[in-house]
């Protein structure tokens, strides 16, 4: 009896959230420390929020 054909794996390639091209292990789940980097400065320069109720003053620490 032959032996069936494997299915393709039917999760798309992992792609960069920065510039689409495919993932690189490495770098996960960027494609390189290029865009790596990018992501983080984006978070630094608050480019990207979590979202939540604004911060008063009584929340403040001190």
């Amino acid at each position: 009896m032959p032996k069936p054909e494997p299915r393709p794996d039917p999760r798309p390639e992992p792609r960069c959230p920065v510039c689409r091209k495919p993932a690189n292990p490495k770098h996960a789940p960027f494609c390189s420390e290029g865009c790596r980097n990018r992501d983080l400065i984006a978070w630094l320069d608050e480019h990207y929020v979590v979202p939540g109720r604004p911060i008063g003053e009584d929340d403040e620490p001190g």
